[in-house]
């Protein structure tokens, strides 16, 4: 029997967990507070996975590591560097595959749809703490020290996650309240569900085919922001959402006062023209089909709904 270890337990990580642990794995969910989904093939472990020694003495006998946790937005530049070092030297002291949970800020500003082969120009302190991580990682591999991909995904929809769409957009709707978010509220965007991605990262780590290279979660056509709020709103029988674009100087005020509207003002880029995802190479290699936007909504404003109550 396998063992899997898995690093953080929000959305992915915890979807990981169960996903490993359902099809009779072991997995050891390593987190700062010990905390995660009750199963008895998860393994709940307190640890600080940034602090290298700790985490190579927990994957000793792994034979796949999963990166599904992250820093704080704000302290992504001072936290991130020392955890892909520790996850790196896990990996390298394990033998384990390291399969990280990425995402697209590496790109910055694009005009086309975005492949795996779209290069990296990140334009914002999050997108160049991005890139350099598979940057390590990759000259890892390619090196012959560690065993590794990236799985990457758009913004996220499904229980739990935190988003733009799930702290300004959704509840909102879900109260029947008026909502605003940042950007072209009409540009399409895709959105990418939650246990896609758990699915992809598992395929990935069990193909030796697909390591070396980063992978995009299946995700289904692009919605824009006004569609996703229209069509949340019809799903839960709520009323037709009123909705407004947050004008870029109020975000850039709001960003003097909030830390998370600073974080957003540096990537608004994402919400202010097209952000599609192609996931065409995903879905052809591991015959995954995303669930539908419908799925994906439903389950998020499920669970809005059980927040709020």
């Amino acid at each position: 029997m396998s063992l899997h270890v898995v690093v953080g337990a929000g959305p992915v990580g915890t979807a990981t967990a169960r996903l490993l642990a359902d099809s009779g794995d072991r997995v050891r969910l390593i987190t700062r507070s010990g905390g995660g989904p009750e199963h008895e093939g998860i393994e709940r472990v307190a640890a600080d996975a940034s602090d290298a020694a700790t985490l190579t003495r927990h994957t000793a006998d792994a034979t796949t590591l999963f990166s599904c946790g992250g820093p704080a937005y704000h302290r992504w530049a001072t936290d991130w560097p020392p955890l892909g070092a520790a996850l790196i030297g896990a990996a390298e002291a394990s033998g384990a595959v390291l399969v990280t949970t990425g995402n697209l800020y590496g790109y910055g500003p694009v005009d086309a749809p975005m492949t795996e082969q779209t290069p990296q120009r990140p334009n914002s302190v999050k997108g160049r703490v991005r890139a350099k991580l598979w940057a390590d990682a990759l000259a890892a591999h390619e090196a012959g020290r560690i065993r590794t991909a990236e799985v990457r995904g758009s913004d996220y929809l499904g229980a739990g996650v935190t988003s733009t769409a799930t702290v300004l957009l959704l509840p909102k709707v879900l109260a029947g309240k008026k909502a605003s978010a940042p950007g072209d509220l009409d540009a399409p965007h895709s959105w990418t569900y939650v246990g896609d991605v758990a699915r992809t990262l598992v395929a990935v780590a069990a193909d030796e085919s697909a390591w070396g290279r980063p992978w995009h979660v299946p995700s289904p056509p692009p919605v824009s922001v006004r569609a996703l709020a229209v069509r949340a709103a019809e799903l839960i029988g709520a009323p037709a959402p009123r909705l407004a674009a947050i004008p870029a100087p109020l975000l850039r005020i709001a960003g003097l006062f909030n830390t998370d509207a600073r974080e957003v003002w540096e990537i608004r880029y994402q919400s202010a023209a097209p952000f599609v995802l192609d996931s065409s190479a995903a879905t052809a290699a591991f015959g995954i089909t995303p669930a539908s936007t419908d799925d994906a909504l439903l389950e998020t404003m499920k669970d809005l709904r059980a927040r709020a109550a």
